[in-house]
């Protein structure tokens, strides 16, 4: 039986990234990671500092039945939320939420984050959408559960999840995900960076657009069958 130490280790240095990337303040983000073999994902305790987090705090949590499996802890709030994910997209390996400014005014608004050039369109095919509004009831019972379904719902199944690897809760914030926890948080880093371009270039223009042969031309050169950006 592995000690996942290295799950653990990845998951650890991602949520500390958080807070040295500034996505959040005091306690407000959370990574996670999956073995898949196991059945198992590892998740940020509720409520301890990024500063004081250390690898054997980490919350490892049964993927079929929520349960926490170990320690003491409690995992982050928002752990249902990311059990739905690696449940409905077999390819996503790690899930990120954050709070970071950017993207969070855009999910504040109501608004998709549009795709207004090519730093965009390197990682998210299309915009980062901004879901429905949950409902009252869905809001007093299992409320985390049913913020990833209305995030479920506006990406799609796991081939769109990949292609479009983050969306936005609306009033709420952005959750990403990858095929690694650190693929996670980076695409975290990426969505708040480019929620702050379109906020810019939106105040300098509000009808900007770019072609859509451009966003598709980069957006394959990183990820489509003829890629070629990297040593990788």
């Amino acid at each position: 039986m592995t000690d996942h130490t290295d799950l653990r280790q990845e998951v650890l240095s991602a949520n500390k990234q958080i807070a040295a990337a500034g996505l959040a303040q005091l306690t407000w983000g959370n990574v996670s990671g999956i073995d898949r073999d196991a059945g198992l994902y590892f998740i940020k305790p509720s409520g301890v500092s990024y500063d004081d987090l250390t690898a054997e705090m980490l919350v490892p949590v049964d993927l079929e039945s929520g349960e926490v499996t170990g320690g003491t802890l409690r995992p982050s709030v928002d752990s249902e939320s990311h059990r739905a994910f690696y449940l409905a997209w077999p390819s996503v390996g790690g899930v990120t939420h954050t709070h970071s400014t950017n993207a969070v005014a855009f999910a504040q608004a109501g608004r998709s984050i549009p795709v207004l050039g090519t730093t965009h369109a390197d990682t998210f095919l299309g915009p980062i959408p901004v879901t429905r509004d949950l409902t009252p009831a869905e809001c007093a019972e299992a409320y985390e559960l049913n913020t990833s379904h209305a995030i479920i719902e506006a990406i799609g199944d796991d081939a769109a999840a990949i292609a479009n690897p983050g969306a936005l809760a609306a009033n709420h914030g952005p959750f990403t995900w990858g095929r690694t926890a650190q693929a996670s948080l980076n695409h975290a880093i990426i969505c708040e960076a480019v929620a702050e371009m379109a906020l810019k270039t939106l105040a300098l223009n509000p009808q900007a657009a770019a072609p859509a042969h451009l966003l598709q031309t980069h957006f394959d050169r990183k990820h489509g069958a003829d890629a070629y950006y990297g040593n990788g």
